[in-house]
């Protein structure tokens, strides 16, 4: 409930024709991390992920030096080249472990372990930092980290089967 002097306040802010500045609305980051938090579960239950909350001209940067590092301009870009190849080096897909999700206005960061199969029989895993700005519960902007080296380690040793 306000009290007496917020209301004052804003009273006369309205009244002198001053505008008061939109702050981050708290119940849109919340829909946001829930939105991420309920793509994360299907995504451990094998039954969706977060990639489909990703606009069609979504961008993707993948930090550091790695294989895959750079920023990839479209979700059909960051799908075609980075996700299909590195699911065909699977035999059991990721599954993602949560660490922590946090948000900060309209940005929603995931912090988690993944762990898979690959198809040489070697476990393959990894921790990530996925910072993603969200618009309309959608996610436009992915700044990406994780352990190079485990990813281009696999990347290299592993051959992806053929994709139909």
């Amino acid at each position: 409930m306000k009290t007496t002097l917020q209301r004052l306040l804003l009273g006369l802010l309205l009244c002198t024709g001053l505008r008061v500045a939109a702050t981050p609305d708290s119940a849109g980051a919340a829909s946001n991390k829930a939105a991420v938090q309920a793509a994360f579960d299907a995504w451990r239950a094998g039954t969706g992920g977060p990639f489909a909350l990703l606009a069609p001209d979504a961008t993707w940067t993948i930090t550091g030096n790695s294989i895959a590092a750079k920023t990839y301009t479209s979700r059909d870009a960051f799908i075609n080249e980075v996700i299909k190849p590195f699911n065909a080096r699977l035999s059991k897909p990721l599954v993602p472990t949560m660490r922590g999700l946090y948000e900060d206005g309209n940005t929603v960061i995931a912090l988690f372990d993944g762990e898979a199969l690959a198809l040489d029989g070697k476990p393959y895993r990894n921790t990530y930092a996925w910072f993603m700005e969200m618009h309309k519960g959608r996610i436009i902007k992915v700044t990406a980290f994780f352990d190079a080296p485990a990813f281009d380690d696999f990347w290299k040793r592993v051959a992806p089967r053929p994709v139909p």
